[in-house]
């Protein structure tokens, strides 16, 4: 019976984050105008100065229909309150460049 238990939470670890992507995708696709598919997710470590600045999951999107770019970089933070999806236009051409690039401009926002 201690299987039986372990189910749920697993079921639930993985219904959470198909429903996830998919609010991910919905938003990409409302931000950029275009047709977005979840491509995977790519965890990034990122260390400044010997200090984990961040440590997650970046969501990677297909874009099909906009004009620039093919491809978007997504993911939240862990407060809930804020989405960030870049589009994979240079400088940021991976999901370790879209986290540098969006940490850089958190930065000289002022939002440490």
């Amino acid at each position: 019976m201690e299987g039986a238990s372990r189910l749920p939470n697993w079921y639930n670890a993985v219904v959470d984050k198909h429903a996830r992507i998919a609010q991910f995708q919905a938003a990409v696709s409302l931000l950029h105008n275009c047709r977005a598919l979840w491509r995977e997710t790519v965890p990034v470590h990122e260390i400044i100065d010997g200090k984990t600045v961040w440590q997650c999951g970046v969501e990677v999107f297909d874009l099909y229909g906009h004009p620039r770019a093919k491809c978007a970089y997504a993911w939240s933070h862990l407060d809930g309150e804020r989405f960030v999806a870049l589009l994979a236009i240079p400088p940021v051409n991976s999901p370790e460049a879209a986290v540098r690039f969006q940490i850089m401009k958190d930065f000289s926002a002022g939002k440490k």
